[in-house]
């Protein structure tokens, strides 16, 4: 492990963090991390405001501070399975859900609440929608990803008719009440409160897990380790527009410490209860404290054979009789004595725990998922195997030095007298297990790094294969992998860009389109990371975007008679685009069925600035032909992209059909020559480097040596700056984001509240495609149009790739309207938007 960056606050004159008060910490799967801190003004004690801080790790001086409302400490955060909503619950038993206000990441409001007044919470869950994965390390060679990553069958823990789950939360009180918060599909919230069991007793810690059947299972301790730790399983049910909860007692467990001789007096408290994962009920963590050392256990819940008694063992048997069961808790290990245990941070990866899976896992040093991390009140970190406990690395804090040494006891038995005065209070894992965010007990944000191999030196090969496992797991479900690029070098970026797109190629075609712009997002992040190959990002955020332009221009399209053949009038002009090599546009407008294309004005006038880029697109691709050399240069992706050029080929024959109809909505070109027929000019290049594409796939599969366009292709294009004025492209500004800026080894040192603290000059230098002069023209990267030098308007930025749009639109028309909506939650690349003050535009 090693610090990648810290974000700490700015020095308030009249307020301070409470360094006494816990804190809590969640982690998205959208990478948004949420914390708490109590704000203390130096005037009065008693005025204490209990905060909620939001940010994302690619910004994290970008931070959205909220005043909660809550009137005692915040005790449970937590985020649900879309990473877009935030519960919250406090020591006064108020229960609040936030949700993004205008899809903004640093702009949050709180729609829902439920209240148990004056009982705390001490655990909060939203319940299980029924989706679960199992990661197969076993099968990371395999071609399939639905070998490498399953579907396993888990019910929700409730659901509305048709088998759709229902949405809402569970918390667990202190006096030992379970509550549900049901979400109805009006939007109204149902709620109900049960005893956990008859006798209701004090409940001090508590941890909430999922079982495939639907059901819930609750761990529940008064605080002392001489007391058990009881088990419950709930279950939810609506009847009669009534939430109803049932409850049922299970199988117990004493601490194994409170029955050693040696150790039953001296860790009297049990300060940790947690599920190892949310979705098995069967392993449990447990850890003991006193006021210098913890101790802990890890328990798994297993089912034994119940003896029976001598006088019924002499009856002749029954047929399909079996030997009666039961369920047992039985210990699988236990730790040694430790330092004081502050904070405690399992994974979330779904590995599979299966004997095969964990011994590919141990041959590869495949570490993601295995290990869980506990924080010590000197300042350390370790890394635990999740079930033998075994130490796989350590981090020793930023006063000392950090590194890994698996298997280093005499460093983890030493006792550190006057230790540092910084430790974690809050820890959490990213969804990759690859990283670790901790809040420290001056609200400070640490963020560290956890090696795949967690420091084991390993071949390159397979550095790149679990990198690219990852990835490939990050793609399929949709969660952000902003933690593994944390671990790739600039010298990676190119082999993970051609395997990833290995791996791609060898899906079912269904499986491919779902991955599509997926998969392009992916390989613009990596190619961020090294100079090498920032120009192709500038290429996979120019098809995003065409992609998207494409399937908005062709949704324009309707067949001219209802009982159509099953292909639409879209499908029908990509078959004959692809079969007609004509370099002339008329001759190929010829086969197609102008009705289809026959639309009203106000659309085709409102797309005009899309058909705009498309246009400018194409005119800088083909008069940048013959500079593609050895440095390569945005737009060089699409030289040998025979689809992305053919779907240029589609647009640009809708784009002459509809320029018939509504001159205005064509592109306009700046030409030398009055009688000039720019369309038509650059069809018939753009079907030429089209045709040389072709011909390339085919030696491809000949096995031949590629070759380069025609020289009269190249000759044409050198000619096009004389026939037509050739536009700038205005390319996706630079990544203002911390992730390439931590390719070094040395941590960076941020202050919340200050994007200037983040220092220049990092370890890629933008190429100059990427520069702006100051008095450059601001560009909306979505609508295609530009907003001026100075922009008054508000405006959003994509936290992963950085595309910049106004936040309210300026457009009118339905159509524009209808483009708009398409990324009202999401950029283009998936990403998520964030509000930035206009000087940042």
């Amino acid at each position: 492990m090693e610090l990648a960056y810290v974000c700490e606050w700015e020095k308030r004159p009249k307020s301070t963090h409470c360094p006494s008060i816990p804190l809590v910490c969640s982690w998205s799967c959208r990478n948004l991390v949420a914390f708490t801190t109590d704000l203390k003004n130096d005037d009065d004690d008693k005025d204490v405001s209990h905060m909620i801080h939001i940010i994302d790790t690619e910004h994290p001086w970008d931070i959205y501070s909220i005043n909660s409302g809550h009137t005692e400490v915040i005790s449970c955060l937590e985020w649900d399975q879309s990473g877009s909503r935030l519960l919250s619950a406090d020591g006064d038993g108020q229960i609040k859900c936030w949700s993004m206000s205008d899809h903004l990441v640093n702009s949050w409001e709180s729609v829902l609440s439920s209240s148990l007044d004056g009982d705390p919470i001490v655990a909060l869950s939203w319940l299980h929608n029924g989706v679960k994965l199992a990661l197969h390390v076993e099968m990371s060679g395999s071609t399939n990803f639905g070998e490498k990553f399953s579907r396993v069958k888990f019910s929700p823990s409730l659901t509305l008719f048709g088998g759709k789950p229902m949405e809402g939360w569970l918390a667990v009180t202190v006096s030992g009440l379970v509550t549900v918060s049901l979400l109805k599909p009006g939007g109204a919230l149902l709620t109900a409160s049960e005893s956990l069991c008859r006798l209701r007793g004090r409940v001090a810690l508590a941890d909430i897990a999922f079982t495939g059947g639907g059901n819930i299972v609750v761990a529940a301790t008064d605080g002392s380790s001489s007391s058990p730790v009881q088990f419950y399983k709930v279950v939810v049910s609506v009847v009669s527009e009534k939430c109803r909860i049932d409850t049922e007692l299970l199988p117990s467990l004493f601490l194994r410490c409170t029955t050693d001789p040696l150790r039953r007096e001296k860790y009297p408290a049990v300060t940790h209860l947690k599920f190892l994962t949310r979705e098995n009920s069967e392993q449990v963590l447990l850890c003991a404290s006193n006021q210098s050392g913890s101790i802990v256990e890890c328990w798994s819940l297993r089912k034994e054979g119940l003896p029976v008694n001598n006088i019924f063992q002499h009856r002749s048997p029954v047929v399909g009789e079996k030997q009666p069961t039961i369920l047992k808790w039985r210990i699988l290990t236990t730790t040694n004595d430790l330092e004081r245990v502050s904070a405690v941070a399992l994974p979330k990866l779904p590995i599979s725990i299966s004997n095969t899976d964990l011994k590919v896992a141990s041959d590869t040093k495949f570490c993601p998922g295995l290990g869980l991390a506990l924080a010590f009140h000197d300042g350390s970190i370790q890394i635990l195997h999740r079930l033998s406990l075994h130490t796989m690395g350590v981090f020793y804090g930023s006063s000392t030095s950090s590194g890994q040494r698996p298997g280093d006891e005499s460093a983890i038995k030493r006792q550190r007298t006057g230790g540092p005065a910084l430790h974690f209070k809050a820890l959490q894992f990213s969804w990759t297990s690859l990283a670790l965010a901790g809040v420290d007990n001056h609200g400070k944000l640490h963020m560290l790094r956890v090696s795949p191999s967690m420091g084991q030196v390993l071949e390159m090969n397979t550095t790149l294969r679990h990198l690219l496992f990852l990835l490939e797991y990050c793609m399929v479900t949709g969660y952000d992998w902003w933690d593994v690029l944390l671990h790739v070098q600039p010298t990676m970026v190119h082999n993970l860009v051609e395997k990833l797109h290995e791996e791609y190629m060898r899906q079912n075609q269904a499986l491919q389109q779902v991955l599509a712009t997926r998969i392009l997002a992916v390989k613009a992040s990596l190619c961020k990371l090294s100079t090498a190959t920032a120009a192709r990002a500038c290429d996979f955020h120019a098809k995003l975007l065409l992609i998207a332009i494409s399937s908005t221009l062709k949704s324009l399209l309707r067949p001219h008679v209802l009982n159509t053949p099953d292909k639409s009038p879209g499908d029908r002009l990509t078959e004959i685009c692809a079969k007609n090599t004509d370099t002339d546009i008329d001759k190929v407008m010829i086969n197609l069925k102008t009705e289809e294309f026959v639309l009203d004005g106000p659309p085709l006038q409102s797309l005009q600035q899309l058909i705009q880029w498309v246009g400018d697109f194409v005119l800088y691709l083909l008069a940048n032909l013959p500079n593609q050399g050895s440095m390569v240069r945005p737009g060089f992706g699409f030289m040998r992209d025979g689809a992305s050029l053919g779907m240029l080929r589609e647009m640009l024959v809708m784009i002459r059909i509809w320029g018939l109809l509504k001159p205005g909505c064509l592109p306009t070109f700046t030409a030398t020559s009055d009688n000039q027929d720019s369309m038509q000019l650059l069809f018939r290049l753009l079907t030429k480097l089209w045709l040389c594409c072709k011909r390339l796939l085919i030696r491809a599969r000949d096995d031949s040596p590629p070759q380069d366009p025609d020289e009269s292709l190249i000759d044409e294009c050198c000619l096009l700056p004389s026939q037509l004025l050739v536009p700038s492209m205005d390319w996706l500004p630079v990544n203002d984001g911390v992730i390439v800026k931590l390719q070094g080894k040395h941590p960076l040192r941020l202050q919340f509240g200050k994007a200037s603290s983040l220092p220049g000059g990092g370890a890629t230098t933008p190429l100059e495609v990427f520069t702006r002069s100051p008095g450059s023209q601001k560009m909306d990267n979505l609508r295609c149009v530009h907003m001026g030098v100075c922009p008054t308007e508000e405006s959003k930025a994509c936290t992963r790739c950085g595309c910049v749009t106004m936040l309210r639109s300026p457009n009118k028309t339905n159509a524009m309207k209808q483009w708009e909506q398409r990324w009202i939650k999401n950029c283009l690349c998936g990403g998520l938007w964030r509000r930035i003050p206009p000087t940042l535009t």
